[in-house]
């Protein structure tokens, strides 16, 4: 059984993440498990909530994004830090899930049941993508989707 993670930015974890179109289209499934950065980790504000937080995940994907200039590709060596396949992958930062941690979405690794996360991203390159999501926020580019159970 895998043990869950504290959220902490910056850290990588399996999740089955809901694309903000397929949110808008009403699905409330996520398609498939895939790598997730954690970008925001803070104290809920819900008293009823106490001690959790309240989590935002970009998604990593293995497609080519729609627009270069909402995603970062990710070095093959922090792939390989991360334990990831070698193929090319991106970051995609126009859009995030928000939810209570853990919420119901995250998941084991494939292939070791043991565990969530794959590890942290290198402080460099979480850096360049804070500062990419806050400058596509400040533009109102960012889609949320909300995750929790309702």
């Amino acid at each position: 059984m895998a043990k869950c993670p504290e959220p902490q930015v910056g850290l990588v974890i399996s999740y089955a993440y809901l694309w903000f179109e397929e949110s808008e289209q009403g699905h409330v499934e996520g398609r498939k498990d895939r790598p997730c950065a954690i970008i925001v980790a803070v104290d809920a504000d819900d008293k009823a909530a106490r001690h959790r937080k309240r989590v935002a995940v970009v998604p990593i994907t293995h497609s080519d994004p729609r627009d270069p200039k909402v995603a970062i590709e990710i070095p093959l060596a922090v792939k390989k830090h991360l334990g990831l396949d070698s193929e090319r992958s991106w970051v995609i930062l126009d859009e995030i899930n928000e939810f209570m941690w853990p919420g119901f979405d995250l998941r084991p690794i494939k292939g070791d049941d043991s565990r969530m996360h794959y590890g942290f991203l290198p402080p460099i390159l979480f850096q360049l993508l804070i500062e990419k999501f806050v400058q596509l926020e400040s533009q109102g580019k960012v889609g949320h989707a909300s995750r929790d159970e309702t």
